[in-house]
């Protein structure tokens, strides 16, 4: 992966909303790792932070939709007693 320099900002929220969970995770992994290296000027380090925070955030909202989708899909496999049971 190629170093980020001060120059250079953080993708678009496009770009970021395009990321799987998968690669958004990776990166994340690896801006932590160069972070936690240490070396990088302070204006590079605040923006490998920043980027990693909204990698953070694209990863969440991942998370949250499959626990969204395994909630809807729980719900349609309940039988209509059971929910309620549940409100008693």
């Amino acid at each position: 992966m190629p170093k980020t320099t001060a120059s250079e900002s953080p993708a678009p929220d496009d770009a970021l909303a395009a990321l799987s969970y998968e690669e958004a995770r990776d990166e994340l992994i690896a801006v932590v790792a160069r972070l936690e290296a240490g070396g990088a000027s302070l204006e590079e380090s605040l923006l490998l932070w920043e980027r990693g925070e909204a990698l953070a955030n694209r990863c969440q909202q991942w998370l949250d939709g499959a626990r969204e989708r395994l909630s809807a899909a729980q719900g349609l496999d309940r039988p209509a007693d059971a929910d309620e049971e549940d409100a008693r």
